[in-house]
């Protein structure tokens, strides 16, 4: 019998939520109308793809509207794709890629510039255009090796402060927060945090048994009172011998301004009783480490790529980014399922630029998924080029597109979704 692949509704999204749980490995269990009415708060079912085997659900998708912070500030339109599994009795029939297929038609139609996700294993979404754009480092301090010195590790005066903030001021100061940390200063790669963020995030949307952890939030105000930078941070305390050898962890820190940061890690390595602090997801160029006087007391634990990206509208993504220098470049991309296939001529210059379909000799010839991990400015060209990924037409169009794709600072996303 043929598996239908429909948009979920009220009655049928306890039964999805199932099979979200299981394709996620999560504890067998059953899911109550409290739990589907929280989870399904503010839920756009038109965007919400289930893969239904008679009645039962056995696969789940659903797309959310988020807006990408791109090189410069400008902000595009992308279709986040998250809560992709398949139940273990169904993999393999194809259903992914139907579900994908809907997924990135309907991107299209609406005028979304690119599609993101984030990945939970690596070598599954390259075939539908997807490319690493951004990548992760998780650090653990010790800080008893950092050499930071405990007693004046908070902002100096005339500073700015810090205070401890509670849940719901979090979510009346959060969201303008973060915008200005995301466009105003240039965040590429970061994505918008709409309502349903802050209130996961702040604990508003709770329901029993689930896993939210409430954090402690310090807020960091700039001289003038300007809230600049906001850290969620958890502690776990734990002693042997009558030594402190408690732990925090890091949920989400960020700052408007480098010295916004600064205060906020400088204030969090500076806890009572804590010896180990593990920072979270951090940005691959992190000043964590630089940070310390001793550096090598900042660990590397995790680095990973993190957002991947899928080029839909091609000239809208490459004219809404800024660029450092003025030149040009064809570019020819193949795009076997999808829309960005084709020959472009970008123009390039500081004041802003122009990508239109071109028939002109093309310079450098890559795939739509290679196009994903150039456009935000991580990756380099010619690195591509050494390893076959890219196919250079005239000589030197690799350091080209190097000079004028790369950013001095890395791409970071500090959010799944």
């Amino acid at each position: 019998m043929s598996i239908d692949i429909r948009a979920v509704t009220g009655d049928t999204f306890p039964d999805w939520l199932r099979a979200l749980e299981t394709g996620f490995l999560g504890e067998p269990r059953q899911l109550g109308p409290e739990e589907a009415a929280v989870r399904g708060w503010d839920m756009d079912f038109d965007r919400v793809q289930g893969a239904f085997d008679k009645d039962r659900c056995v696969a789940t998708f659903r797309t959310i509207p988020l807006g990408l912070t791109v090189p410069g500030g400008a902000v595009v339109p992308s279709s986040g794709v998250s809560a992709v599994t398949v139940t273990p009795t169904h993999r393999r029939r194809g259903l992914l890629t139907r579900m994908m297929t809907n997924a990135l038609d309907a991107a299209v139609e609406r005028g979304d510039a690119c599609a993101t996700l984030i990945a939970s294993e690596y070598p599954i979404y390259g075939r539908f255009g997807f490319g690493p754009a951004t990548w992760s480092a998780d650090y653990e301090v010790e800080v008893h090796r950092s050499g930071l010195d405990r007693h004046h590790a908070g902002p100096a005066n005339g500073e700015g402060g810090i205070e401890l903030v509670d849940p719901a001021e979090v979510r009346r100061l959060g969201p303008e927060l973060h915008e200005r940390f995301r466009v105003d200063a240039h965040r590429q790669g970061a994505i918008s945090r709409n309502e349903r963020h802050w209130a996961r995030a702040t604990g508003q949307m709770r329901y029993e048994g689930d896993s939210h952890e409430p954090p402690y939030w310090a807020l960091y105000r700039d001289p003038a009172g300007v809230p600049q930078g906001l850290a969620a941070y958890t502690v776990r305390s734990h002693w042997e011998a009558k030594v402190p050898c408690g732990s925090a962890t890091v949920k989400s820190l960020f700052g408007t301004t480098p010295s916004a940061e600064h205060a906020l890690w400088r204030y969090v390595l500076a806890l009572d009783w804590v010896a180990t602090v593990r920072s979270g997801p951090l940005a691959p160029d992190t000043s964590l480490p630089l940070l310390l006087p001793d550096p090598r007391a900042a660990r590397l634990a995790t680095y990973a790529d993190f957002l991947w990206l899928r080029p839909l509208d091609v000239p809208r993504l490459l004219e809404a980014r800024t660029y450092a220098t003025t030149g040009s470049l064809v570019l020819e991309v193949t795009d076997r399922k999808g829309p960005a296939e084709g020959r472009y001529k970008l123009d390039v210059a500081p004041d802003g630029a122009s990508c239109v379909r071109t028939t002109a000799t093309a310079d450098l010839v890559l795939d739509v998924g290679e196009l994903a991990t150039l456009y935000l400015g991580d990756e380099s060209a010619s690195r591509l080029l050494a390893l076959g990924r890219v196919d250079e037409v005239s000589t030197g169009a690799a350091a080209r597109a190097d000079l004028l794709l790369r950013t001095a600072n890395r791409p970071w996303c500090p959010d799944s979704f």
